[in-house]
């Protein structure tokens, strides 16, 4: 039965809350080894080094499966992809748990499971970006995308007490049983709850669906034809965005593999008064997600997606960077913590200007450029769970986070490259400007 409504719907909404659900759901997955680490390392006798190793094992995974991911929920539709994706992942978490103690390839088993369970959630955000091009109205998109990146920072908000209180009274093996069952619930309800498109939902009504067509701007994802790969390889737009999103991902990743480490290890806190300190950071990407969110799609309707999304993202990826190197050097684990947490969040502000401008460049094909785009992104966090360490080692960990500092400036300035205003075609067609 049609769901009846006297003007248009607002159904969409509820299926970006439940994206963002499952978005906290698989970034409980991929966190929880960062709490579970000092156990891990203590029980297999691996070193921090190898414990990067196993951190970076996701990251490229999830980075080398990202166009694949997009292009597959280009070609079956973002409802299979998803799905498909959580089940995977909830299965990989739980193999984790599975590495029988005394193992001589310990490393090797670890790595192998970690870096299948990085396939299998590489479909998260190429599928929730392709979904968003079907179902959010161009100006919507910003605050579409803070919420559904808001569900990241709520995850890895609640991942630190959650691991550490299941690790305190049942061992770090339970906590990942307990995140893979989540993954499998979040996969059902969205099997049942979401369709590819508006006009397939029978509880969406007809003036919601007329007002989600009118509302997107360019070529209309639902009746276009995917874009040839020579137009995203070839858009210098596309790789402003990348480079720029690189930058962010190596920033970003450190708060999740090293911030819990650094906090009990470095700053000498307990279990539990880190993992409720490490929780900081991502309680602000969760609130400045959204409010970036807001901020991005005000400013547009006001100045354009120019400054709407580009300057936005300037705009978070500056402070980030200014948080970041002052919080380095502070001399307390607390406020070291919140001056940190502040350049977490800052950097959130910028977060749903990267998947608003794919979407609106990528059209039919925006599963595919946000799986380029989003791999550019693992790239750089694989890169900083091996090297972040290693830098600490030698130089300290202050060093570690002025380096982050140093790519956000670079990644605020490749945002200066992008124009939010193309639309990409086909090299024998004409570019539209939306």
């Amino acid at each position: 039965m049609e769901y009846k409504s006297a003007g248009p719907g607002h159904f969409r909404w509820v299926l970006v809350v439940w994206i963002a659900v499952i978005g906290a759901i698989s970034y409980l997955d991929r966190v929880n080894i960062s709490i579970a680490g000092h156990a891990i390392t203590q029980e297999f006798h691996l070193s921090n080094p190898q414990l990067g190793l196993v951190f970076s094992a996701f990251t490229i995974g999830y980075m080398l499966f990202q166009i694949p991911g997009g292009w597959f929920a280009d070609r079956y539709g973002p409802r299979k992809a998803l799905t498909l994706g959580a089940i995977w992942w909830a299965v990989f978490t739980s193999l984790t748990a599975s590495v029988p103690e005394g193992i001589a390839a310990a490393l090797v088993a670890f790595w192998s499971v970690r870096f299948l369970l990085g396939v299998g959630e590489s479909v998260m955000y190429p599928s929730s970006n392709r979904w968003l091009a079907n179902w959010i109205p161009t100006a919507e998109r910003g605050l579409a995308n803070g919420i559904i990146f808001a569900g990241v920072g709520a995850g890895a908000a609640f991942t630190p007490p959650i691991i550490a209180t299941i690790m305190l009274r049942y061992g770090w093996r339970a906590s990942f049983h307990v995140c893979a069952l989540l993954g499998i619930l979040g996969g059902i309800i969205w099997l049942l709850l979401a369709r590819n498109r508006p006009n397939q939902h029978p509880w969406v009504n007809k003036a919601e669906v007329d007002f989600i067509a009118t509302g997107i701007e360019g070529r209309n994802p639902s009746n276009a034809r995917p874009l040839p790969w020579s137009a995203l390889f070839g858009s210098k737009d596309v790789w402003g965005l990348t480079f720029s999103y690189f930058c962010y991902g190596y920033t970003a990743y450190i708060f999740f593999t090293w911030f819990f480490i650094y906090l009990t290890t470095v700053r000498g806190l307990n279990l539990k008064t880190g993992s409720y300190y490490t929780m900081l950071p991502f309680i602000a990407m969760a609130v400045c997600s959204a409010l970036g969110g807001l901020l991005s799609d005000a400013v547009s309707r006001r100045l354009g997606r120019r400054w709407g999304r580009c300057g936005v993202g300037v705009l978070g990826l500056g402070a980030a960077s200014v948080f970041v190197a002052f919080g380095s050097l502070a001399h307390s684990a607390s406020t070291a913590s919140i001056i940190l947490a502040g350049g977490a969040g800052a950097l959130y502000i910028s977060q749903s200007s990267y998947w608003s401008v794919s979407a609106d460049l990528g059209g039919s094909s925006s599963g595919s450029l946000s799986g380029l785009m989003n791999m550019g992104a693992q790239c750089g966090s694989a890169i900083t769970a091996v090297l972040t360490p290693v830098i600490a080692v030698h130089l300290g960990w202050a060093a570690s986070f002025l380096v982050a500092a140093g790519f956000c400036v670079l990644g605020a300035l490749a945002w200066l490259t992008v124009n939010p205003n193309q639309t990409l075609a086909p090299a024998e067609q004409p570019t539209r400007s939306a």
